[in-house]
């Protein structure tokens, strides 16, 4: 990927000659296939943890719960929650490359586009499908319904269709942030720098304060995963970055600690899970190397074209994989009497093959179209 620098002019095919000072610009840049690769893997690590790794509303779909289903793999598929982290760090880096150099009101109708044709989608599946007859599970109202279309209903308070929407709740938080504070006076690599240190140190201070809106603003337990990624960005641009390395060493160091905060509790045989500490560290750290690797250019040599649709299918198949992979899990395994680890399968290629669908047939066009919409002057 080729750094965004001010573009350098030929006058009248005489030597070169650089423009005056100007706000940075957007620039071509190669797609780094790795990155969508990594998006998929942390994708289909959430759907281990909702279809084997938790107790709750998957086990009415087992009919048991995954704890006596899978004894050996339980505890590890418990871990693949982390995967939203390893999201977190992956958008850090791509939010900061697609903001850089792009005016607000593009960058506004990126997001926009990107986010809401396939949400509403699946909005549409998941609340239909729960009315069936034959699942009539978790009905909303048609005022939630409504509420539930502008992504807001968390802070409105309204029940959630989507139970992984809380995710997208903390992303549009970071969106926000990162445009009025980077992409609105224009991103360089100072402003960026000093989004991070004060994100941190704000975030750092809120976690003392307990006071609940700067916790909904600042998101102490999820910023440094943002951070770290937005660091990694900048190390991607000039690896020789030292206020870039220390950003992501920052990031890294309070990011799992909040990791390590929420999800480990001492041993308890009443517990589904006992994660260890040591290997929850780990896959944060794990997290960070790879997109880290990435970033520096060590994987350039994964360039294969069905990465790319492996990065496509892995906003709507986290959409949906949750909610209708419970229906689909009691049909195959209550009903049909498919073994446990087949089903398991047959679920995650289900919702893959929705995922494809939703992208061929909504996001292809739907997407591009609101774009368009939203830039048009």
């Amino acid at each position: 990927m080729t750094n965004t620098l001010p573009r350098v002019r030929s006058a009248g095919g005489g030597q070169p000659q650089r423009t005056a000072e100007r706000a940075p610009v957007a620039a071509p840049v190669a797609r780094l296939r790795a990155l969508d690769g990594l998006r998929l893997v942390a994708a289909l690590m959430v759907a281990l943890y909702h279809y084997g790794g938790r107790s709750g509303d998957i086990s009415k779909g087992w009919g048991a719960s995954p704890k006596k289903l899978f004894p050996a793999t339980h505890e590890w598929f418990s871990y693949g929650c982390l995967g939203v982290q390893i999201f977190f760090v992956i958008s850090g880096f791509v939010i900061c490359m697609s903001g850089w150099g792009r005016p607000l009101r593009s960058f506004f109708a990126s997001r926009v586009a990107r986010l809401y044709p396939a949400y509403w989608a699946a909005l549409v599946i998941i609340t239909a499908v729960f009315a069936l007859p034959w699942v009539v599970y978790k009905t909303v109202t048609p005022s939630e319904f409504v509420v539930n279309l502008t992504m807001l209903q968390m802070p409105v308070g309204v029940h959630r269709v989507l139970g992984v929407c809380w995710t997208l709740w903390a992303e549009l938080r970071f969106y926000v942030l990162f445009a009025v504070c980077v992409v609105l006076p224009g991103a360089t690599r100072r402003r960026v720098v000093l989004f991070c240190a004060g994100w941190t140190l704000a975030a750092a201070l809120t976690a003392t304060a307990e006071q609940p809106f700067l916790s909904a603003v600042f998101m102490p337990e999820y910023a440094p995963f943002f951070i770290g990624g937005i660091g990694l960005y900048l190390l991607h641009r000039n690896r020789r970055d030292v206020t870039a390395w220390g950003i992501v060493a920052v990031s890294w160091a309070i990011g799992q600690h909040y990791a390590v905060v929420g999800l480990w509790h001492k041993p308890n045989p009443a517990a589904f899970s006992n994660r260890h500490a040591s290997v929850i560290i780990a896959i944060i750290t794990l997290g960070f190397l790879l997109v880290g690797a990435i970033a520096l250019g060590y994987f350039r040599w994964a360039n294969w074209s069905w990465l790319t649709v492996a990065g496509a299918l892995t906003y709507p198949f986290y959409l949906v994989h949750e909610h209708l992979g419970w229906v689909v899990v009691g049909v195959l395994h209550r009903k049909l009497h498919i073994p446990a680890p087949a089903t398991f399968a047959l679920t995650i290629a289900a919702m893959l093959a929705l995922a494809w669908l939703l992208n061929r047939y909504v996001e292809r066009w739907a997407t591009p179209m609101l774009r368009r919409a939203l830039t048009a002057r």
